[in-house]
């Protein structure tokens, strides 16, 4: 991989994210000199924005970068997908995020 400070990482997500698998390693990434995306389907998208789930119940809104659909895998070193119960269910139904990882 590249120096991180070179490297672009690209996360994810849709509304049921949880919050601190999102949170956490983007602004890790970031600090640590990384680009990162997030990228969401469009579908999911208020406006353009995904909502996160935590512990309990919803969390904060995380601004999306670009549409699942215009993503080109090969663009990025590294690809994150935030955990919890509702994300994974969610994108695997999700045939254009499918064909993006």
């Amino acid at each position: 991989m590249a120096d991180i400070r070179q490297a672009k990482v690209l996360i994810i997500a849709t509304d049921g994210f949880e919050q601190s698998e999102l949170l956490e390693p983007h602004a890790q990434l970031g600090q640590a000199g990384a680009t990162v995306h997030v990228a969401a389907p469009k579908s999911r998208m208020r406006p353009d924005s995904i909502r996160a789930w935590d512990k309990t119940d919803w969390g904060k809104s995380v601004a999306v970068d670009l549409d699942v659909e215009a993503v080109d895998a090969e663009d990025y070193d590294a690809l994150v997908l935030p955990g919890g119960q509702i994300n994974p269910d969610k994108l695997r139904l999700e045939l254009k995020a499918l064909a993006a990882i």
